[in-house]
């Protein structure tokens, strides 16, 4: 073993000198492997931060700012530090819009994540129907939200709206979303199962199309039953579109405005006043900079802390 130089070309330098211990018995040395770096990598990167700096991170620290602060005019305002947030988690209402979403998005999941799946097994696997099934199931995902809030204002009028008019006069139900608080919450709740359905049965069919077809196979030929592969192959090859599927309704359900607002505008009463139509009530009725900064941080963080625990339940399930 001798000392030797050995002389790195391609470095910004002209070359890197590294002296280290040859073997002299003719193996290659494969201890040191030098390579140069090349940062210029992260300039691809760089529209992204920018980005996100500009329309996530800059906003957020806009809100911090205004909720520690007791804003009377541009050039007026006080430091409170955490007052707003003891203020807004101390609010009944508040408390009572945050277990009605609650319990809207577990009634959401409930009732889509099922039906979602059912519809994906129901469709077909191979021929031309594929393609006209998939057109069908995807056609309410791509109704804007306020559209879908207005088609269900007006489908749900017990005077001029045909399914109102129909559970009025031909099931014979008192049916009034705009005074009954019960009619009002099924009709947000049936308008959400509308619309968003078909995105989990889409990537449920998704999941199930990467199912090898030996798997069929061999269930077929072992006579097992449609509930058996259901069962025993299909559901457990759905978990992690399954998870993806729950996670995106969680969140979705749990912010939910724009289409209770156009139907009901949170009413009768507070009865589909959820989270998000009382922030902006605070932030835009009321003009509240300070609370509705408060309010927003602390549903951000709710938000993120139940996506976790649902992600890591899920996940941990799976194994």
């Amino acid at each position: 073993m001798t000392e030797q130089s050995v002389t790195v070309a391609g470095s910004p330098v002209g070359g890197e000198i590294v002296t280290g211990a040859a073997p002299q018995d003719g193996t290659p040395d494969t201890r040191v492997s030098l390579k140069p770096k090349n940062n210029r990598a992260w300039l691809l990167v760089l529209p992204v931060v920018v980005s996100v700096a500009f329309t996530a991170v800059i906003p957020l620290m806009t809100v911090v700012n205004f909720s520690v602060q007791d804003i009377f005019s541009p050039d007026d305002r006080i430091f409170v530090g955490l007052e707003w947030f003891r203020s807004v988690a101390r609010d009944p209402e508040i408390r009572a819009a945050f277990v009605r979403t609650l319990l809207f998005s577990a009634q959401v999941l409930l009732l889509e994540i099922p039906l979602g799946v059912a519809l994906a097994v129901a469709m077909p696997r191979r021929g031309v129907w594929v393609s006209v099934a998939l057109v069908i199931v995807a056609l309410p995902l791509l109704i804007p939200w306020n559209v879908v809030g207005t088609i269900w204002q007006i489908f749900a009028r017990a005077d001029i709206g045909l399914g109102g008019w129909t559970i009025n006069n031909v099931l014979g139900i008192d049916f009034n979303y705009t005074l009954d608080s019960t009619d009002a919450w099924i009709t947000v709740l049936i308008m959400d199962v509308w619309h968003w359905t078909p995105l989990v049965a889409l990537l449920a069919y998704a999941g199930l199309r990467s199912i090898p077809d030996p798997y069929f196979q061999a269930a077929q030929i072992d006579g097992a039953s449609a509930w058996a592969t259901f069962r025993h192959i299909q559901l457990p090859r759905l978990r992690g579109v399954l998870t993806i599927a729950i996670l995106l309704r969680f969140m979705d359900s749990f912010m939910i405005y724009t289409e209770p607002f156009v139907v009901t505008g949170g009413g009768p009463g507070n009865a589909t006043s959820f989270l998000s139509i009382l922030l902006s009530k605070v932030a835009v009725g009321q003009f509240d900079l300070g609370p509705a900064g408060a309010f927003s941080l602390l549903y951000f963080l709710v938000v993120q802390i139940v996506s976790y625990v649902f992600f890591t339940v899920l996940t941990r399930s799976g194994r």
